[in-house]
């Protein structure tokens, strides 16, 4: 047998496992393999989202999962989610963990914003730090990188995916096996406006490299056959400052204070969940519901008292700040006659025991019942000034809809699994309703090395 060529479509996590695994599973059965590694961006914003992750791992040490953790999921995706997938993807990633610790990554348990969260596991190091060591590992291997490539299609003879057309004009490279892993459509204004409605392709992406993330590889997947999966009118998205240029600029205390619109007033119940299970309808209403587009959360020195309370903050800039409601409405320009009134009667309808409040639990500090819409945790008076303001956006991180793919990160078709053809990460589906959380990064790992080692094997 001649070398052995794969082909890898996108230079996010999945993308790099993908690669690694792929050189790792060749030199184990000592096969001549080439691996390349294809981009749309340029080597300078390569890597999609994963480039610009936190990497939070839904796990509840490097070496074990969360009991429960694959019921937590099929249940939360209204049983739509496929069990078997899930299964996979818990056995493994004890074993990915292990994986990633032999390069040097080192993992700690990191605080979850301020609430408490599912259980997860995080690289040490600055944000980025997964990616970096993933890209070096996979140079040092001998992967090939071709950056600014754009996927047009693949090229199907024998009922197996034999090659890989990109660029223009089309330059063919002829491949044994491709994997898949360049992300969903959220890049990608026409798609976005298809599946969420008009004002979709104005989403702000949550970082510089999701923008890149177009659907090429969902749409040429289509093209050869792939079911489609996963949840079409499902995002992951996140309230972000609007000021801010910088990535994942997240503001995350609103829970703790009340969000207003443009007009001064309230929309929704800022203590409904813990952040994790508010912040995606919660930014998919401020665009697509609210005048403007933007809101406002507004908190007092309140929350200055919160031990630690910027971990739930990665805007660079300050809040607006002022020393009284006027004085902050005329800052934010919103009418101050509208805001103070707000506040007071949503000050008024904080009456129960303010001892109660504590920012790392649901603590059932309600509102007043006459309050609309009613505050169901963590309602305390907004009285201390300085008072402190965020305007909000929201941002898109990731689709849920894509291509089928089953435990192995083979691409499922009408018939069973497409010969040589693999897919991993975000351009899968397998994601309703709302994301589960830190398991995006988490499956783009074990799913990548799953699909790199198949790959080569030519499951």
């Amino acid at each position: 047998m001649g070398r052995r060529r794969i082909v890898v479509v996108g230079h996010g996590a999945a993308g790099l496992c993908a690669a690694l695994s792929a050189m790792e599973a060749a030199s184990e059965r000592g096969i001549d393999a080439h691996i390349t590694v294809l981009d749309r961006a340029p080597e300078s914003a390569c890597g999609g989202n994963s480039r610009w992750s936190p990497a939070n791992i839904r796990m509840r040490a490097p070496d074990s999962m969360e009991p429960g953790f694959v019921d937590e999921i099929v249940a939360q995706s209204g049983g739509r989610a496929d069990r078997a997938y899930f299964e996979r993807l818990a056995a493994e990633a004890p074993a990915t963990a292990r994986w990633l610790q032999g390069m040097g990554v080192e993992f700690h348990t990191p605080p979850y914003y301020l609430a408490k969260g599912p259980a997860r596991i995080q690289p040490v190091g600055r944000i980025g730090v997964l990616f970096d060591v993933l890209w070096r590992s996979a140079k040092a291997a001998g992967v090939e990188f071709l950056y600014g490539r754009e996927l047009r299609r693949l090229r199907v003879d024998g009922g197996r995916v034999a090659a890989v057309e990109i660029g223009t004009p089309a330059v063919v490279l002829k491949a044994d096996a491709v994997v898949l892993a360049c992300g969903g459509f959220e890049g990608n204004g026409e798609m976005l406006r298809a599946h969420f409605g008009p004002g979709a392709e104005s989403l702000r992406p949550i970082s510089p490299g999701t923008a890149f993330n177009d659907g090429a590889g969902i749409r040429a997947a289509l093209e050869v056959g792939a079911r489609r999966s996963g949840d079409w009118n499902g995002m992951h998205a996140e309230p972000v400052d609007a000021r801010s240029q910088g990535s994942a600029p997240v503001v995350l205390v609103y829970p703790y204070g009340i969000v207003v619109d443009r007009n001064g007033r309230r929309f929704f119940d800022e203590g409904a969940g813990l952040v994790h299970e508010t912040w995606e309808q919660f930014a998919r209403d401020l665009h697509f519901s609210l005048p403007g587009r933007t809101a406002y959360a507004i908190l007092d020195a309140a929350l200055l008292d919160i031990p630690e309370y910027g971990r739930a903050i990665r805007s660079e800039l300050p809040p607006v700040r002022a020393d009284s409601i006027p004085e902050l409405a005329a800052q934010l320009g919103i009418p101050a006659a509208a805001l103070m009134q707000t506040v007071a009667a949503y000050n008024t309808a904080c009456s129960g025991d303010a001892s109660r409040f504590d920012a790392t639990r649901m603590d059932g500090l309600a509102s007043a019942p006459q309050l609309l819409p009613c505050k169901s945790n963590w309602a305390r008076p907004l009285a201390r000034a300085p008072f402190l303001a965020w305007p909000l956006v929201g941002a898109i991180a990731y689709t849920f809809g894509g291509i089928d793919t089953d435990a192995d990160a083979r691409v499922l078709g009408s018939d069973g699994p497409i010969g040589g053809l693999y897919a991993a990460g975000e351009i899968t589906g397998h994601f309703h309703g709302t994301a589960p959380n830190s398991v995006a990064m988490l499956r783009a790992l074990v799913f990548g090395r799953i699909a790199g080692r198949n790959a080569i094997h030519l499951d």
